[in-house]
């Protein structure tokens, strides 16, 4: 029967245990130090190393050429701890499960006081140590404070806070960690090829999670996928199969689902998984890490060389799309569901239940009245994943088709007539809107006889400008804006050989401007603008157009619409105004027809004009009505358009009736 691969693997020096550095490099510099204590306490996970630290400290410390952080490996002692070997008579593992009394402590410190036989030691090493009771650790107390100069206690347990701390205070503590991924990894790969196994590259983040950060556990779900191979080695489905995890084109299947708000194909996902056979608890686990993974994803860009995430490079592409298709928000809130929905599993009888009421929570964040559920639905409207018509798109839509309408030639005249005042009428006409426009003078009073002048056409201001359309090519060969566009396929697929996240970003720009070596890119998100401004992923781009186009460029990121809805040239003016009365004119007003009659006259002759015209409009001036000497004199009207200047027959007439008509 061969050994398992955590026996026949076990670490046989400080050197080689892997992801413990802050444990070993000290207990070497004691060693070399000669500052032994005479117990220790390791503390952690299950499967980090504990107890074989204990056994490499024992070898160290009876080794014939030591104490020393490197054992020999020819010594008796050596030997006798090796991997196989019998095992040596002044080491002794206790199993405190097993041997956690009061009466094992009693026999223990009675043994306590022998000498070694053939060591320079008499080691104790105590395994789950948090199993002795309360009065086997006061039985000890005495012992393990003061024992003999030969003896040495080294206690292992994964639960240090349950050791009596009068036990605890008297130990060298040093707590273990889990193996990081990394270097789980690389072990991994190191015994497989040291067993000349044929393993896929995908299978060792599988077997890695799996293993959940131990080193024990990691290499028996290992031990287990190598016995069970077949020619070819070990395959990403034989390990799915065999470990029960989700395929990845589910998890895949799902979040297209919940990217498209699509309630019907998350349905048939769930329906999926359950006939493959799938736990939906551990499905609903995997989809958890995914959505995880695609939150760290949308914020650390390069996750992967980071060491935040271990995945495939296709199955990296594949959940960069999905992550910027998503957005932060919403895989927050679907995140959160996932955990209430995983938490409300435990021990319920209808999972698959569970698992569709969460789908349908997840696509429906209208119906949420939360926190999470108002930043999803910004979101969407931010991200444009509800379809809100722009004003640039309205403006735009009217103004592309329409050709400007041609107007009648119209003659000026030569010389412009002087500007009087217009009749007084019997009824006054209405009085101007208010407008932030300066006050625009009253528009002349022709004779019968002669043609009234049309209006010059007004130009409408847009709401935006007009952009101008692509350059040419230039005469000394520059790249231009078409060029660039013409090529921008190429850069993409440039920049994608380079690093496909920077092409993730390409996607969601647009080229707005190219002038010489300068570019404007512009973007929907503010996200990708970000992403693509960092000094990596830039470079990246620049090296791409600098291999497509040429030279060196200089690139600013913009955040608008890149739709190009803008209009392409000046806009179609607006149908003319209907006609005003000539009294009151908040602008120019459209010519009346030839044939319309001039207006009807008024019995009172009209005023002397002004020795100065005025620059604004009058309105007509009541006239004058006899009134009582007791009765103070009639208020001038007020305008109610602005500040007018009053002719010199008008400023008479208020003078006399604030002086009185008497005294004229």
């Amino acid at each position: 029967m061969a050994l398992a691969l955590y026996r026949k693997y076990r670490p046989q020096t400080f050197a080689e245990v892997i992801g413990q550095e802050h444990v070993t490099e000290p207990l070497i510099s004691a060693i070399n130090n000669g500052r032994l204590n005479h117990a220790y306490l390791f503390s952690g996970p299950r499967g980090c190393g504990k107890t074989s630290s204990a056994r490499i400290l024992a070898r160290s410390l009876n080794c014939a050429k030591g104490p020393t952080a490197t054992p020999c490996d020819e010594c008796e002692s050596c030997r006798a701890l090796a991997i196989g070997g019998p095992g040596s008579i002044d080491v002794i593992e206790i199993d405190a499960a097993s041997h956690g009394g009061v009466d094992d402590a009693r026999e223990l410190r009675e043994r306590a006081v022998f000498a070694p036989v053939n060591s320079r030691f008499k080691i104790y090493v105590i395994d789950e140590a948090h199993m002795v009771s309360s009065a086997g650790f006061n039985a000890l107390l005495k012992l393990v404070e003061e024992p003999p100069d030969y003896v040495m206690f080294v206690f292992a347990t994964t639960e240090p806070e349950k050791v009596l701390p009068t036990i605890r205070s008297r130990t060298h503590h040093y707590p273990f960690r889990l193996v990081p991924p990394a270097a789980m990894r690389g072990l991994c790969e190191r015994l497989c090829e040291a067993e000349g196994v044929t393993i896929a590259p995908e299978v060792y983040p599988l077997v890695i999670r799996a293993g959940g950060g131990s080193a024990r556990d990691t290499l028996s779900v290992l031990d287990q996928l190598i016995a069970g191979a077949g020619p070819e080695g070990v395959t990403y489905q034989h390990a799915i199969s065999l470990l029960g995890v989700t395929d990845g084109g589910l998890l895949d299947g799902m979040c297209d689902a919940l990217a498209n708000m699509d309630g019907s194909a998350g349905l048939a996902a769930i329906d999926q998984v359950l006939e493959a056979g799938h736990d939906p608890r551990r499905f609903a686990t995997d989809l958890l890490e995914r959505l995880r993974d695609l939150i760290v994803l949308n914020q650390v860009p390069d996750a992967k060389a980071q060491g935040l995430i271990d995945a495939p490079a296709e199955v990296l592409e594949r959940m960069t799309g999905q992550a910027l298709r998503l957005g932060t928000a919403t895989l927050s809130r679907m995140a959160e569901i996932v955990h209430d929905t995983l938490s409300a599993m435990r021990g319920t009888t209808a999972p698959r239940l569970l698992l569709e009421l969460a789908v349908a929570r997840a696509v429906l964040p209208a119906v949420d009245d939360t926190a999470s559920g108002l930043l999803q639905r910004i979101e969407q409207l931010e991200r444009g994943a509800v379809a809100v018509p722009s004003a640039a798109a309205v403006a735009a839509a009217p103004a592309a088709p329409v050709a400007p309408a041609p107007s009648a030639p119209v003659a000026a005249p030569s010389v412009p007539e002087p500007k009087v005042a217009p009749p007084p009428t019997a009824t006054a006409p209405p009085a101007a809107p208010p407008s932030s426009a300066p006050p625009v003078a009253a528009a002349p009073v022709a004779p019968p006889a002669a043609t009234p002048p049309a209006a010059p056409p007004v130009t409408p201001v847009s709401a935006a400008p007009p952009t101008p359309p692509a350059p040419a090519a230039t005469g000394d060969g520059a790249p231009t804006l078409s060029t660039v566009r013409n090529q921008w396929e190429q850069i993409k697929q440039a920049a994608r050989t380079r690093k496909k996240t920077v092409a993730a970003y390409l996607m969601e720009a647009s080229v707005t401007q190219v002038t010489g070596s300068e570019m404007v890119l512009t973007f929907k998100h503010q996200f990708h603008a970000n992403a693509l401004q960092s000094d990596a992923a830039m470079r990246v781009f620049t090296e791409a157009m600098a291999e497509v186009v040429g030279g060196k460029w200089r690139v600013t990121c913009e955040v608008g619409d890149p739709s190009g809805a803008r209009p392409s040239g000046p806009a179609a003016p607006p149908a003319a105004a209907p006609p005003t009365p000539p009294a009151v004119s908040a602008g120019p007003a459209a010519p009346p027809p030839p044939a319309a009659a001039p207006p009807p006259a008024v019995p009172r002759p009209a005023p002397t004009p002004p020795t100065r015209p005025s620059t604004i409009d009058e309105p007509p001036w009541p006239e004058e009505a006899p009134f009582d000497e007791d009765e103070p004199p009639p208020a001038p009207p007020q305008a109610t358009s602005g500040p007018r200047a009053l002719s010199m027959d008008q400023a008479v007439t208020m003078f006399a009736n604030k002086v009185g008509a008497r005294k004229l």
